[in-house]
């Protein structure tokens, strides 16, 4: 048998290793653990600014919102349609931004400017873009009417006059079901200044006045006077 030494890892390396790594490891400082990158899964504390004010809720991180503003805050304004960002009805602004609020969580929002339909009257008195909508009819089961005030709303911030066009494009992410989408094109157009509030031959019940206190009311509209009047009872629940 040769007399040299064998070369390479041997089982009494592999010995040594082991108990100097033991050792090490025994005595190494451990890291601190890492943060969780979620929050949760419980409700946990929550600041939002909404409408120039904050609010504090508390709400699990599943919550979206569209429900915190309707369940937690009473800001029903905000509707809930579609659930799933097809229809537009739930738009709120984000930052100046139109977002559908189904789509967002709430915690995602935190640190934002939020803007409902509610946040866009004034000391009771209604936005241009508001009070255009009345005027101009382009209203009728109201479900989508805050959601698309709120897209032209937004359309008119970033450019106070715009075209046909870019109503129609500004729009194009809210569904009407009643068709009012001419009225609406006419309503931005009036608040933009583009149309007067009241053009020669449109029928009364396009025109609305001011209130005391900044309310809006339409003026009488023959035709519907008449309807009204034909109906049985009509006049006992008028009078």
């Amino acid at each position: 048998m040769s007399d040299e030494p064998k070369s390479g890892f041997t089982r009494r390396d592999l010995v040594r290793g082991a108990i100097v790594g033991a050792v090490v490891a025994g005595v190494a400082p451990r890291s601190a653990p890492a943060e969780p990158s979620a929050v949760g899964p419980g409700a946990v504390p929550l600041e939002l600014n909404i409408n120039g004010q904050v609010h504090h809720l508390t709400v699990e991180p599943r919550v979206v919102l569209a429900d915190a503003l309707r369940d937690r805050l009473g800001l029903t304004g905000t509707k809930v349609v579609c659930g799933r960002g097809a229809c537009g009805a739930c738009t709120v602004l984000v930052d100046g931004q139109a977002s559908c609020s189904c789509l967002m969580l709430a915690h995602e929002v935190r640190g934002k400017r939020i803007t409902t339909i509610e946040g866009l009257t004034r000391d009771g008195a209604p936005a241009a873009i508001q009070a255009a909508f009345v005027a101009s009819d382009a209203m009728q089961c109201g479900f989508c009417t805050p959601g698309m005030v709120m897209s032209c709303e937004a359309l008119l911030a970033r450019n106070p006059r715009p075209s046909r066009e870019e109503i129609r494009d500004a729009v194009a992410g809210n569904l009407c079901r009643c068709g009012t989408y001419p009225h609406v094109f006419e309503a931005v157009e009036q608040a933009a200044g583009l149309r007067p509030a009241h053009a020669a031959g449109e029928p009364p019940e396009r025109i609305a006045t001011s209130l005391p206190g900044g309310a809006l009311r339409l003026t009488s509209d023959d035709r519907v006077d008449d309807a009204l009047a034909a109906l049985p009872g009509a006049e006992e629940g008028l009078a």
